[in-house]
């Protein structure tokens, strides 16, 4: 489906160091920040309590989140658990204050406000937890970059899933560059949404390989500068209607969500939006500059039989 074709080509590899270097500029930026101030770790990466309390009403969670705010703990997490009467809060550690005394404390100032409130459950999550879900999730992250590189050389070529992945982690490292620079909250649910948005950056890359291979197949005498331009501008309607509609949906959770979906529907947005730039405009000058050619996708023709007939 189409709502709009672009009848001549777009010269994008013309421009093709330019908006690399704009790349590299901001990848770097991302991995100072990175180097220098690191991510702002949430509860289920550092350790901290874990309360479940019980309202017998729906909880206004802001108002939770108000009152564990100010008992200091800015950056709990606070959301609903199983109902809406049912409420989950995270706090940080907190040095010399037992979990114990933590959760009888939060438990206090909350019933101040409804004294309804029951505590069904307190759990201390240690940092040796946190430590072991930081590393599976970059072991994580590091499967699926092998994955995807084994799956675009097996379905194309190896320069592309050489491109690819470059371009792909291009998205990685400028969302957690976000996440450093303004130092917000990192915690598993935006880690998740790290690893969609490379799934999801890899499937813009694979449309836009898969017509930069039929366009070898069929513009012969065109050069590849050429045949990448025809590539990205011939998938440019998909490409806008696809992210578009994804976009919409993001943003419909980050206006609506609330705080619970805040941080995740953030990484979802930026990644989207850098996902549709790496994918046209780091992947395809990536391949150029590599080499690709028409041998590598297209297959000699065999001779006619005829001829090998002596």
């Amino acid at each position: 489906m189409e709502f709009f074709r672009i009848k001549r080509d777009i010269p994008f590899m013309r421009h093709a160091l330019i908006f690399n270097v704009i790349s590299f500029i901001t990848f770097l930026v991302a991995v100072i920040s990175l180097s220098t101030k690191g991510l702002n770790l949430g509860v289920d990466f550092t350790g901290g309590t874990v309360m479940e309390v019980s309202y017998s009403q729906p909880a206004e969670l802001n108002n939770v989140r108000e009152t564990v705010a100010r008992l200091g703990f800015t950056e709990a997490s606070v959301q609903n658990f199983g109902s809406a009467r049912d409420v989950l809060i995270r706090l940080p550690v907190k040095q010399g204050v037992a979990s114990v005394k933590l959760s009888e404390t939060v438990a206090a100032e909350l019933r101040k406000a409804d004294s309804t409130l029951e505590v069904r459950r307190v759990e201390f999550v240690g940092p040796q937890v946190g430590q072991e879900l930081f590393e599976n999730g970059a072991l994580a992250l590091l499967v699926v970059c092998l994955g995807i590189v084994f799956y675009l050389w097996l379905r194309f070529e190896w320069k592309f899933g050489v491109a690819a992945i470059i371009a792909n982690l291009h998205d990685v490292v400028i969302i957690l560059g976000f996440f450093s620079i303004f130092q917000w909250e990192f915690s598993l649910p935006v880690l998740a949404a790290v690893l969609a948005i490379l799934g999801y950056s890899v499937n813009e890359s694979v449309v836009v390989f898969d017509r930069v291979r039929e366009n070898f197949r069929k513009m012969r005498k065109a050069s590849v500068p050429s045949i990448l331009d025809n590539a990205i501008t011939r998938t440019m309607s998909r490409t806008i209607i696809t992210h578009f509609s994804t976009q919409l949906m993001v943003c419909s959770m980050l206006v609506f969500g609330g705080e619970t979906l805040h941080y995740f529907a953030l990484a979802l947005t930026i990644g989207i939006l850098f996902g549709i730039y790496s994918s046209v405009l780091v992947a395809c000058p990536l391949v150029m500059w590599l080499g690709v050619s028409r041998e590598d996708l297209v297959k000699p023709e065999k001779k006619a039989d005829a001829e090998a007939v002596v």
